[in-house]
């Protein structure tokens, strides 16, 4: 962990013991001593339910109009919620200071004096009450998530008295604390409350609740074996890039556990004890901060608690407190703004925002949702689906393998299966489609073809997708077409004034920069891109030469490139030499060319390349397009 990173972290455990809280608990940690967290698990379809870990059976939850409907007692069972029914058609469920009263047959509810629409109304099936069950557990003060298994996780952090199971304290008997994932633990005394975690659980935070100390363990990858005495160097390095004053340092070469360990007084005046090992390819950073130490010697009373640290976890010791949300091997992820859950393995890059996932054995993932033209009908989506990627990919580097049919949360999808070869190996992908109330939820699942592993992937994460329909249709209105399916002969035009140029770009492309105003703009397609540098500091003739020379040196040192054209041409009205160049990069052929020109005192360089297996018609055609479109403005 670098300085700044440290530095962050003290504002945040100021910030974290003024009140921030465990992501997800409804009272704050501290309100009570006898706080026990209720989980309660159900599926849609399934008549078992699980309050706390034992089964019960229930009305099987039903999905109505995209939302999850549950009996409305479940929560009575799992929370000892109080349910009341008022002018026969009012229901109010009171949990703490809470209150979610809704109405038979309304989509509308009030929670806690707030008007909110839930997507389906509250109705009666075969006699029993069914509710929609987002809308009511967050409500009441839970948190709500899928989990690899399919089931909707509600837990809901309260005081042990007044469930109708009793609630079961999830810390009894728990002597440490730790995470099965990253593999660690250490000392879980009484005083230590769980703060917040982050950056997929590598980071946690814990404080003391009479917040008189603050802990922090982080995990990093590390391949390199480390003794004590590299550790104490890299422990150095981290308080001095930090400025730190080191009060006490020590490098601990034990068998079994080597660390390093430093005292340092930060900037603040703040005293720390920052300790670090390495095990089983991870490095494990423990920092702890004493708010009310004077001297270094002041942190000993922490010792032990440091001391207990271990960079292992046992999976057979029940008195450890696991922190890890990880289940089978799956991490739940989330996008709020519209309303859509699944799992993901574990170890992959998670950005919930954009809704992209990664493997570093290069799986990728990601979610959109857009617009639907009135009309469309998915046939249409999976139609011009097929000619995008027809012209995007030569024949000879694509394949359409199949189609068939997969259920997404209660909706039929349509699951296109394609193969396609940039020049370093085949890769499979599954373009996943689904149409509801005029928007498009599309899944694009793209994996190495001889990785199996990532296949069976596939089939894990779509059965775990949970979507909220009704949340799009709530926080959006008219959204944009799928990118893949803008009109490639679409362009619009964009100008320099500083620069004095225009040129014709494909709406289909990405702007990677695009501020016309600064150099260079670059543009980005599938299998190629284009720039635009333009530069008042280098001549046209120390450019070009500098360019013959790094040709002439690339034909040496790289045995894939080949200097296929150097010649000299007019290009928007004026000379300029243009070079064309074919070469390899990490096995994916491609074509270069690059055109450079000079008009009053500005030296422009156009860049463009494409993958051969991109080079299709279209492609080939607007790129050649765009770049003949450059013209000088006055």
């Amino acid at each position: 962990m670098n300085g700044m990173k440290k530095s962050w972290l003290r504002v945040l455990s100021t910030a974290v013991l003024a009140g921030v809280l465990l992501a997800g608990t409804a009272l704050p940690v501290w309100a009570s001593d006898d706080l026990v967290t209720s989980e309660l698990r159900v599926k849609a379809g399934s008549t078992s339910a699980f309050i706390n870990g034992k089964k019960q059976n229930i009305t099987k939850p039903l999905v109505i109009q995209g939302v999850t409907m549950v009996p409305v007692g479940v929560f009575k069972k799992a929370f000892g919620s109080e349910i009341v029914l008022e002018k026969n058609d009012v229901i109010k469920i009171k949990q703490g200071p809470h209150v979610a009263a809704l109405t038979i047959n309304s989509p509308i509810a009030w929670i806690d004096g707030i008007k909110v629409e839930m997507g389906a109304a509250p109705k009666m099936v075969n006699g029993v009450l069914m509710v929609p069950l987002r809308p009511v557990a967050t409500g009441i003060g839970a948190t709500i998530a899928p989990n690899s298994s399919g089931e909707i996780v509600i837990r809901l952090l309260q005081t042990g008295e007044g469930t109708d199971d009793g609630g079961i304290d999830l810390d009894k008997g728990k002597t440490r604390i730790g995470n099965s994932y990253y593999g660690w633990s250490i000392h879980y005394p009484a005083d230590l409350l769980v703060l917040q975690s982050s950056e997929q659980e590598r980071m946690m935070t814990f404080g003391a609740a009479d917040e008189s100390y603050y802990l922090e363990v982080y995990v990093s990858d590390q391949n390199v074996a480390l003794d004590a005495d590299d550790l104490l160097t890299q422990l150095v390095q981290v308080a001095k890039q930090s400025g730190d004053t080191i009060l006490d340092r020590e490098a601990v070469a034990a068998k079994n556990k080597p660390y390093a360990r430093v005292v340092v007084k930060d900037m603040d005046g703040l005293l720390w004890e920052l300790r670090q090992y390495v095990h089983d390819g991870r490095q494990y950073d423990v920092y702890l901060a004493d708010y009310e130490a004077t001297n270094y010697k002041d942190l000993g009373k922490h010792a032990s608690l440091l001391n207990s640290f271990e960079p292992s976890y046992a999976q057979s010791n029940r008195t450890i407190k696991d922190l890890s949300t990880v289940e089978d091997g799956m991490r739940t992820v989330w996008n709020e703004d519209y309303g859509i859950g699944l799992t993901v393995p574990a170890g992959w890059s998670i950005d919930n925002k954009n809704m992209v996932y990664e493997g570093e054995d290069g799986a990728y993932l990601q979610l959109r949702v857009t617009s639907a033209k009135a009309g469309a009908t998915v046939k249409d989506w999976s139609d011009q689906l097929h000619k995008w990627m027809s012209d995007t990919f030569t024949p000879e580097s694509y394949e359409q393998v199949g189609s068939f049919k997969t259920e997404i949360y209660g909706e039929t999808a349509e699951v296109n299966e394609f193969r396609y070869n940039f020049g370093a190996g085949w890769q499979t992908e599954f373009d996943v489609l689904l149409q509801k109330n005029g928007y498009r939820y599309y899944v694009e699942y793209t994996f190495p073809e001889e990785q199996k592993d990532d296949r069976a992937w596939f089939e894990r994460i779509m059965k775990s997708i949970e979507i909220e329909f009704e949340m799009v249709e709530d926080n959006f209105g008219q959204l944009d077409e799928d990118p893949y399916l803008t009109d490639k002969t679409k362009t619009i035009t964009r100008t320099s004034k500083r620069y004095h140029y225009s040129v014709d770009i494909p709406r289909y492309w990405t702007p990677y920069s695009d501020k016309f105003e600064s150099s260079p703009v670059i543009y980005t397609f599938t299998g190629g891109e284009l720039s635009i540098a333009a530069t008042e500091d280098k001549s046209i003739e120390m450019t070009v030469s500098q360019l013959r020379e790094a040709y002439a040196e690339a034909a040496k040192t790289r045995k894939s490139f080949n200097l296929i054209r150097s010649e000299e041409l007019t290009f928007a009205g004026v000379s300029a030499f243009s070079f064309t160049y074919h070469e390899s990069d990490k096995g994916v052929p491609y074509t270069g060319r690059q055109i450079v020109f000079e008009k009053n005192g500005t030296t422009y360089t156009i860049t463009t390349g494409l993958n051969d297996a991109n080079r299709t018609q279209v492609q080939a055609d607007m790129l050649e397009k765009a770049v003949n479109s450059f013209t000088f403005i006055k």
